[in-house]
């Protein structure tokens, strides 16, 4: 049975006030909505969560608007009008799944209904989606919210963030996706062995003043120690409420046991 939660900042803006829950068993969604003595009065952050236990799935989509909520609003209700769609190829075999699923989005966001329905917004958005199946995890990043990944064998290399945060890419009413060519960026990750730590976030947590939240590592640490995913949340959104940050911040966080074997070198 798919679970789902959609949730929009117009709707309740969350403005000096935290707010960690789970979404399902695995799922942690946080968010803050900045402070007001910095000047902060609303949240153009959204998010969008399906979950399958008995698929084995998770879908998430992360956004970061401007000028008002209205481009991620937008996006949300588009892609719940296709939720069929999704789901017809969230069942496909795994060779053919995740190239399906990036022409889909492609699809839908250079359809001529969704251009013209993005003339009509106020503001743009950055989003960010991930799914996840089996030992893959694939994403379709436009813009700058963040996907990072942790595990020993990759911590050891210094790796954690798995898309790059790509300046003046959006959708809604200055959308890259109504240019001859759209801009984004695609990416499939094969799950280590072991405990899979995902997280998506906003970028008012890394551009929070006084943190160094800009090195995943850092972000990472919070999380060490913890007996759950809810606390590490927790403690980041007080930190950066305690660091006076104005911009709003989302996250969404849950973790993959793959027991699976993973890629290793032959030699």
């Amino acid at each position: 049975m798919v679970k789902q939660f959609s949730w929009i900042g117009s709707e309740k803006h969350y403005v000096d006030e935290i707010s960690v829950l789970k979404v399902g068993e695995e799922i942690v969604l946080g968010r803050f909505g900045g402070n007001s003595t910095e000047g902060q009065y609303k949240n153009e952050d959204a998010c969008l969560i399906w979950r399958d236990d008995r698929q084995d799935w998770e879908f998430v989509i992360l956004l970061d608007a401007h000028l008002s909520a209205e481009s991620a609003e937008l996006v949300i209700s588009t892609i719940e009008k296709n939720e069929s769609r999704f789901s017809d190829i969230f069942e496909l075999p795994l060779k053919s799944l995740f190239s399906s699923l990036s022409a889909m989005v492609l699809d839908i966001f250079q359809s001529e209904s969704f251009i013209k329905a993005c003339e009509t917004v106020q503001g743009e958005t950055a989003c960010l989606f991930a799914f996840r199946k089996d030992k893959y995890l694939w994403w379709f990043s436009i813009g700058d919210c963040l996907l990072l990944l942790h595990h020993p064998e990759l911590e050891r290399l210094g790796e954690y963030q798995q898309n790059h945060r790509s300046f003046y890419e959006w959708v809604g009413k200055e959308s890259t996706f109504n240019k001859d060519v759209p801009c984004y960026s695609i990416g499939v990750k094969e799950l280590r062995f072991g405990e899979n730590h995902i997280v998506m976030t906003t970028d008012g947590l890394v551009e929070c003043p006084n943190t160094s939240y800009k090195d995943p590592k850092v972000i990472y640490r919070m999380f060490q120690g913890k007996t759950s995913c809810e606390m590490g949340v927790r403690m980041l959104l007080e930190d950066i409420q305690l660091k006076n940050v104005r911009d709003s911040t989302t996250i969404v966080t849950w973790v993959i046991q793959n027991n699976k074997a993973a890629t290793i070198p032959s030699d």
